[in-house]
């Protein structure tokens, strides 16, 4: 009986990152020099985005991509573009557990690597510091499953 009740049961939860490491980065400071004599008045954009690309063996690699663009009296001051990457290994979730740890959980592992990058980039760019406020990827995961059902039921 104990070897049937074995044979039954849900493999254990399992979480581990494997490895974090910086997949592409980019840095433009086109009006370079000439911003620095301009009055300093930025207007930033930020554009994010993740990808997770299915590996063999219950490992993903999880990508978060940031682009800030930021523009000082109209002109392009500087873009950075970084990918932050993981993989992650990930076991023994239902698919709606393992959609919110690769959608929120892991972009929220690796935001804050992504965000060291930006900011050392833009102070050897010597340009004023820029420290990004933390971003609440649950919250960006539970809109986009909102979005979705709206779709959804309007289609229906």
């Amino acid at each position: 009986m104990a070897d049937q009740a074995d044979t039954n049961t849900q493999p254990e939860s399992q979480f581990i990152i494997q490895r974090i490491y910086l997949k592409d980065v980019s840095f433009e400071a086109p009006n370079s020099p000439a911003v620095f004599t301009e009055e300093w008045t930025p207007d930033t954009k930020l554009d994010l985005s993740t990808n997770v690309n299915v590996l063999q063996n219950n490992n993903y690699e999880v990508e978060l991509a940031l682009t800030i663009t930021v523009k000082s009296n109209e002109n392009l001051a500087f873009l950075v573009e970084v990918k932050q990457a993981g993989v992650f290994f990930i076991n023994g979730y239902s698919q709606e557990q393992l959609s919110h740890l690769l959608a929120a959980y892991c972009p929220n592992t690796l935001f804050p690597y992504a965000r060291e990058v930006i900011a050392g980039l833009v102070s050897k760019g010597s340009f004023p510091e820029m420290h990004l406020s933390p971003i609440n990827f649950d919250a960006l995961y539970a809109k986009r499953l909102q979005e979705q059902a709206s779709r959804n039921t309007a289609t229906a």
